[in-house]
């Protein structure tokens, strides 16, 4: 692929801080643009503080309250929110965690999973965060997600485009 794409590497906290350690410095040579949470989130204190640059070492990481948001924030753990609009609490809290984000320029990166209005949420999020880096989803929005909208989300060319009707 050359420099034509970014290399996202996501372990799903099944890591220890030392294996995380491990891997993320035979990855620096590949320049991943995230390395997300190789720790589980939960042990937020433990996880590993690698010195910057690059960027890649203070993961993303999905938390589920504002509150586990700003303990990222205090144990400086994330430097790429990753946040699902279904399971933070909708739009509300998701642009109140974004907004946390900001203020330490931090970024983030929707993450959609729960089908097409958590998609469709997630592209208003998006539209009105500052610190948006990309949105993170499974396949395209087609199938089932297109079946259940009037007007599909359409991608182009890897952006979400403005829909047509059938």
């Amino acid at each position: 692929m050359g420099n034509r794409c970014d290399i996202l590497v996501g372990t799903h906290g099944q890591m220890t801080a030392a294996g995380a350690i491990r891997l993320a410095r035979r990855l620096e040579p590949y320049d991943p643009l995230w390395f997300e949470e190789p720790v589980p989130p939960e042990n937020m204190p433990r996880w590993p503080r690698w010195p910057e640059p690059p960027e890649f070492r203070s993961p993303p990481a999905s938390a589920h309250t504002k509150y586990d948001f700003a303990r990222l924030i205090e144990h400086e753990a994330a430097a790429i929110f990753n946040l699902d609009i279904g399971q933070v609490g909708g739009i509300l809290e998701s642009k109140k965690i974004a907004a946390m984000a900001e203020a330490h320029y931090l970024q983030i990166s929707p993450h959609v999973w729960g089908g097409p209005l958590v998609a469709a949420a997630s592209v208003q999020l998006a539209l009105c965060c500052p610190n948006f880096l990309i949105m993170e989803s499974i396949e395209r929005f087609g199938g089932l997600h297109a079946e259940l909208l009037d007007q599909p989300i359409l991608w182009r060319d890897g952006c979400v485009g403005n829909s047509q009707r059938r």
